[in-house]
């Protein structure tokens, strides 16, 4: 018989984690059925489901545009963080020294330091540098907000890295630059696919740095949801909020199913060569 103290334990903690999940998604929940109101201001439904907001949506430019530069600044700054990145992880991998675990550590420096005061950070110096309010200034600082989490999942793919498929590479006369592109880069891909989706999200839903450093030139949707809210609740927020959701979900689902593929096809590799 399980003693009474030890199952009363694991209700409580059960029960706390159900709350806290509770707590972080309800508020998420209530949106969704929110963006189908049928009224001009944020309220649930009351005469029957409307998808007028998601229309207007697609209707109003100042939405697409903003989710135009949304769009551009995600990628590219994705595509800097991943190159960027994975070369710190793995260097850091090849010297394992002192000195490497000291800049891995500092590269973790933007997710340590708040984010209001990378802000004015970057607002004071990208004013000196002459990019506020560009696509190059606002790339430049979601790249750097976005690396210290490719370093990380790079690095936990880099732990399971077999040393000596690196080392048979090399007795076969590949190159440093053949052995990190055709040996260590495949064998690492799954943590850099997680980084590269980490690094697009962070980007795509930053905001508060977005406002320091962005004025008029460039203005991407979470700036827009922000000033709908200041100004006018418009229910379209809920409908934009709503598809952010489910994209979210779909990138989390499809990074989940192709991991869940190829540790499949792993498996059968395995099994087939005993």
């Amino acid at each position: 018989m399980k003693d009474p103290r030890v199952v009363f334990g694991r209700c409580l903690m059960l029960g706390l984690a159900w709350t806290v999940l509770a707590f972080l998604v309800l508020p998420m929940i209530i949106v969704v059925p929110v963006s189908f109101t049928d009224q001009y201001y944020l309220s649930l439904p009351k005469e029957g489901l409307s998808l007028r907001h998601y229309a207007a949506f697609f209707e109003k430019e100042i939405w697409l545009a903003a989710t135009r530069d949304s769009l551009i600044v995600a990628v590219f700054s994705t595509v800097f963080a991943l190159f960027l990145g994975t070369l710190c992880a793995i260097g850091c991998w090849r010297l394992a020294s002192n000195a490497a675990e000291g800049v891995r550590t500092f590269m973790l420096t933007p997710i340590i330091v708040p984010t209001i005061v990378q802000a004015l950070a970057m607002y004071r110096f990208w004013i000196d540098l002459g990019i506020m309010d560009t696509y190059f200034g606002l790339i430049l600082a979601h790249t750097l907000i976005a690396v210290p989490y490719v370093v990380i999942t790079v690095s936990a793919s880099l732990a399971n890295f077999d040393v000596r498929l690196e080392q048979a590479a090399r007795n076969l006369g590949a190159s440093t630059s053949q052995t990190i592109r055709w040996v260590i880069m495949p064998s690492i891909m799954p943590g850099m696919l997680s980084g590269a989706l980490f690094a697009f999200t962070i980007s795509f839903d930053e905001i508060v740095v977005a406002l320091f450093i962005t004025s008029r030139n460039v203005y991407t949707l979470p700036k827009r949801i922000w000033d709908g809210i200041q100004d006018h609740l418009d229910p379209t927020i809920a409908s934009v909020a709503t598809m952010l959701i489910a994209a979210t979900l779909a990138l989390l689902l499809t990074e989940l199913w192709a991991r869940q593929r190829r540790r499949a096809r792993l498996t059968a590799r395995v099994e087939g060569e005993g």
